[in-house]
């Protein structure tokens, strides 16, 4: 008798082991879920005569990963929040438990650092003539098993998550850059002469709904606009790459701004069929007759500071966003020569919504002291900048923040 039970012993630890050698082995294969779960459910079911078999595993929310030999309408009365999470320990089912519970036998709740990874629940175990369950002697067994499986589960979906969220970083390292040559280099727009034109770009995401462009007409003219895209990242970005082009492909030396602003609104309705906009300051200057004509669609109004009479005003001028309506009503285009040593300053929306110490939007207020001086616009800019720690990730700052900034005269 002390040798078959001894032999008994020997063959149930054999067993045992050799399942653990079994299934680490094929954890190390990187198996996929599907090929893991199979692998226990066989163990369960044909090795330990388990007939019903619910796995719940816990990540970020509860999933039924396993279900097997219970019927549709039992694993959908179960709720593992509201009906498992109560137990900590290997528990036996009785009438006193949960009714939603009676078709199984047994919970073996998975557990680690006081916090539930899984919960499984058996039933309708294969009985010996006599003696006790062979399931019950391996409850320990099937506890550590059901946490080997759910942990290599857990970190085939740590993995594939880290490289999903790898491969859309990439995507978006490429949209960035891809997005920096729609921009015109700041480096490369003029520096000297009668009109020095600096600009800052800093995306609030990788990839922003901003933009701003400098473009020369020919025979001392040029173009310029700023412009926000409704929304943030990829979306906006792309409305964003869309309107560049369409308005490098019209805007030239002929067109009015009235019917540059219409046509733009036209390719932007139909581009985003009205479920976004975007606000716009567009001007145009001729070097030669010093003549500014602009509009402003719905777009902060830029700050001009005269160097010579020491004063400060905004460029105001009435229209509604483009891709705000079908067809665009009056567009109010205003004209200006400048006869002065002028700084205009043109700006998004990220610039002016900082918070402040007392959680209010900053406003145009705490921009008027950099620029009110006789030092160059180029200088003012990063001072703005680097006051509020736009390329140090400012936490106040919830928007793209974009500048595009000339100096006349």
């Amino acid at each position: 008798m002390a040798a078959a039970s001894e032999n008994s012993r020997l063959k149930v630890t054999r067993f045992k082991l050799n399942t653990l050698l079994e299934i680490t082995k094929a954890i190390n294969e990187n198996q996929s879920q599907e090929n893991l779960v199979s692998r226990y459910e066989t163990i369960l079911r044909q090795e330990l005569g388990i007939g019903k078999i619910l796995l719940y595993k816990l990540s970020d929310t509860w999933e039924c990963i396993l279900c097997s030999g219970v019927e549709k309408e039992n694993r959908l009365v179960v709720d593992a929040k509201r009906d498992l999470l109560c137990f900590e320990d290997i528990t036996f089912i009785s009438g006193d438990n949960d009714p939603s519970l009676l078709p199984f036998d047994i919970v073996i709740p998975v557990i680690s650092n006081n916090e539930h990874l899984a919960v499984v629940m058996i039933g309708d175990i294969d009985e010996e003539s006599e003696g006790v369950s062979p399931v019950i002697k391996h409850l320990q067994f099937i506890q550590t098993l059901s946490n080997i499986i759910v942990v290599a589960i857990e970190n085939i979906r740590l993995n594939e998550e880290n490289i999903r969220q790898a491969a859309i970083k990439k995507e978006l390292e490429l949209a960035s850059k891809l997005q920096e040559m729609l921009i015109p280099d700041p480096d490369k727009l003029p520096g000297n002469g009668p009109l020095k034109v600096s600009a800052f770009y800093h995306p609030h995401m990788d990839v922003g709904g901003d933009y701003y462009d400098f473009i020369e007409l020919g025979e001392g003219e040029y173009g310029f606009c700023i412009c926000d895209v409704s929304g943030k990242g990829i979306s906006a970005a792309i409305i964003m790459s869309n309107f560049q082009a369409n308005l490098r492909a019209m805007f030239d030396k002929e067109i009015t701004l009235e019917t540059l602003v219409r046509k733009l609104n036209d390719r932007v309705n139909e581009s985003t069929k009205g479920e976004r906009f975007l606000t716009m300051f567009i001007g145009k200057y001729n070097s030669g007759t010093k003549e500014l004509i602009y509009v402003n669609a719905g777009h902060n109004a830029p700050l001009v500071y005269n160097i010579d009479t020491n004063t400060l005003s905004t460029l105001e001028s009435h229209c509604v966003g483009i891709g705000m309506l079908d067809e665009m009503p009056l567009i109010e285009s205003r004209r200006m020569v400048v006869e002065n040593r002028l700084k205009l300053f043109c700006y998004t929306d990220g610039l002016v919504e900082i918070l402040d110490e007392d959680l209010v939007e900053a406003g145009t207020g705490h921009l008027e002291p950099f620029l009110t001086n006789k030092a160059p616009l180029a200088e003012n800019i990063m001072q703005i900048v680097n006051h509020h720690g736009v390329l140090q990730g400012n936490a106040s700052i919830f928007d793209d923040v974009t500048i595009l900034g000339f100096e006349f005269g």
